[in-house]
């Protein structure tokens, strides 16, 4: 039996949008992105979303913490191919618990849906030790964002 998911609310006023362009080294002999690479742009949309809302990893280790992905999800429904134009939305969730949780949709130049995911990271301090509540600092942080 598997545990129901818990459905956690997407943060709206905190929307990046990443612009890339598909390089050559991200396709295959036949011009399209290897799956493992839609993995690559949902970090640039990560790292952009970090800029824009000043929690960057350089923000969280200044905290003496770490955010390392514990889980990772990928749907596709279409392909990209190399020299493409594509964005990525990055939305985070609304959750009480000690992670980041982070929605993904990536779109082509012509704005059709290519895949979507979701991306967890937990908090881990500078022993390597799993924080069970969120660091006060990432409290701060939502609280100056207006997360809720």
């Amino acid at each position: 039996m598997r545990k129901k998911r818990t459905k956690y609310n997407e943060v709206s006023h905190l929307t990046t949008v990443y612009e890339g362009r598909v390089k050559f080294n991200d396709a295959d002999p036949l011009g399209i992105v290897w799956h493992g690479n839609y993995i690559a742009y949902f970090e640039e949309g990560r790292e952009e979303f970090g800029r824009k809302h000043g929690i960057s990893y350089l923000d969280i280790h200044e905290n003496d913490f770490s955010t390392p992905i514990v889980k990772s999800s990928c749907d596709h429904k279409l392909p990209l191919k190399y020299g493409d134009t594509f964005t990525v939305e990055t939305k985070i969730l609304d959750t009480p618990a000690a992670k980041m949780i982070f929605h993904y949709e990536i779109y082509n130049q012509h704005k059709e849906l290519v895949c979507t995911g979701e991306t967890i990271q937990a908090f881990v301090n500078v022993n390597g030790e799993l924080s069970l509540y969120p660091p006060e600092f990432y409290q701060n942080w939502k609280e100056k964002v207006k997360f809720n």
